[in-house]
C-alpha cells in the first residue's frame, strides 16, 4: 500500500477528510520550498501537491501562472523539483507528495527516465494536466511500475465515458475540478459539486478530491461534507506572493491551520467517505 492509499485509509478510519494543499516548487525561491513543505505538514496537510513550473500552463489562472514565472526566473527545472522532493523526503517519510504539471518537461526527460527519477526522489503520485486518459495508458503503466499513482482530472463537463476511462487508470485519488475555467477563477457552486460526486464514485474505486475555487475555511468545510479531500492552491500562492520571505511560512501556517480546523469540524465523524 502506497503512502497516498495509506493516508486515505487512515483518515477514513478516523472519520476525517483529506486536506491537500498546492504550492509551486521554487516559488518565490528554491530555498523556501522545503521549509514551506514542512509548514504545510505542520498545518495539517495529508497529501501535498507540488507544482512543476511550466511556461505555458493551460489550466492555471493568473496567480499560479505568476508562481511558475517566478520559479522559472530562478532556473527551476523538473530535475531540481525532484531534488527538492528528495530533500524533503529525507526528513519526512510519511507525507505523500504529488507532482502536478504538464507533459512537456516529462517528455523532454523521457517517460521511463522520469518515472524512475520520481520514484527515487520519493514522489507518490503524478498529475499531468495535458495527458488525457484516452492517451495515458502507457504513462500510467510506467508510473505504476515504479509504485507511483497516476492521478487524473475530471470536470463538470466530463462525460460518463471519460469518467469510466479515468476510473480504469487512476489510483491514489481523482481530482475533480469544481468549476469551468482556470484555477482561482470563479465562485464554487457546492450544490453542483455535490450532485456530481456520487456519479464519479459510482464509476471509480478511489477517493475523490475537489479543487479550484476553494479560497476560505467556509468553502473548504462545505466541500469536506461531500468529498473525500479538499484541494487548496491559488489562495496559498496568494499568501506566499504577498508575504516577505521571512514571514511566508508563518502566514501559510496560520491560513492553512484555519482551513484544517474547518474541515475537521465539518466532516462527519462516521468513518464513511
Amino acid at each position: 500500500m502506497g503512502r497516498i492509499e495509506q493516508a486515505f485509509a487512515r483518515l477514513q478510519g478516523e472519520g476525517r477528510k483529506a486536506l491537500i494543499p498546492f504550492i509551486t516548487a521554487g516559488d518565490p525561491d528554491p530555498g523556501l520550498t522545503v521549509p514551506l513543505l514542512r509548514t504545510l505538514v505542520r498545518a495539517g496537510a495529508d497529501v501535498i501537491e507540488l507544482g512543476v513550473p511550466f511556461s505555458d500552463p493551460m489550466a492555471d489562472g493568473p496567480t499560479i501562472q505568476r508562481a511558475s514565472e517566478r520559479a522559472l526566473a530562478k532556473g527551476v527545472s523538473l530535475r531540481q523539483v525532484l531534488s527538492l522532493v528528495a530533500t524533503f523526503r529525507g526528513e519526512d517519510r510519511r507525507t505523500p507528495i504529488v507532482l502536478m504539471g504538464y507533459a512537456n518537461p516529462i517528455e523532454a526527460m523521457g517517460v521511463e527516465a522520469f518515472a524512475a527519477a520520481a520514484a527515487a526522489a520519493g514522489v507518490d503520485g503524478v498529475l499531468v494536466v495535458d495527458y488525457p486518459p484516452e492517451e495515458s495508458a502507457d504513462f500510467a503503466a510506467a508510473l505504476q511500475r515504479h509504485a507511483i499513482d497516476p492521478i487524473f482530472l475530471l470536470a463538470p463537463t466530463s462525460s460518463d465515458a471519460r469518467i469510466a476511462q479515468v476510473g480504469a487508470l487512476a489510483s491514489g485519488y481523482i481530482y475533480y475540478v469544481s468549476l469551468k475555467g482556470v484555477t482561482g477563477s470563479a465562485t464554487l457552486d457546492v450544490a453542483a459539486v455535490a450532485a456530481r460526486i456520487p456519479e464519479i464514485r459510482a464509476r471509480t474505486g478511489v477517493p475523490v478530491g475537489v479543487g479550484f475555487g476553494i479560497r476560505d475555511a467556509a468553502t473548504a468545510a462545505a466541500v469536506a461534507r461531500i468529498a473525500d479531500a479538499v484541494v487548496v492552491g491559488s489562495r496559498l500562492i496568494e499568501e506566499i506572493e504577498r508575504s516577505a520571505a521571512a514571514t511566508a511560512c508563518d502566514n501559510v501556517l496560520t491560513l492553512l491551520s484555519g482551513i484544517r480546523h474547518a474541515i475537521d469540524a465539518a466532516a462527519p465523524a462516521t468513518g464513511e467517505p
